[in-house]
């Protein structure tokens, strides 16, 4: 495969797996991101068709990295809300424990 094709495919799984929040392959593809571009480095220079797949890929992670920003972001604000309302589920819960209880009886 071609360095050109290779960097190509290296951001597409990036852009896909952010898009989807695939969050177990997005770490797993930015994990083995540099390992993957040493091995496409080692030998000989970026011809410019390469450089331009380099900035694309550069792209692809950046977008992968605020698909993640985003996704951490709505996940705190949920885990706000939940925090905000603990008391009251807190007493719902305990107020579903004693009308159970006394249906048993």
């Amino acid at each position: 495969m071609d360095r050109t094709r290779a960097i190509d495919e290296l951001g597409k799984v990036l852009l896909d797996a952010g898009a989807r929040a695939d969050w177990a392959l997005l770490g797993r593809a930015v994990g083995e991101l540099a390992p993957r571009l040493r091995a496409l480095a080692a030998g000989r220079p970026w011809t410019d068709a390469e450089r331009a797949a380099l900035e694309q890929l550069r792209g692809a992670h950046a977008s992968a990295a605020q698909a993640v920003a985003a996704a951490s972001a709505q996940l705190q604000a949920r885990m706000d809300e939940m925090l905000a309302n603990k008391e009251g589920w807190m007493a719902y819960a305990l107020a579903d424990d004693n009308d159970t209880g006394s249906t048993q009886r």
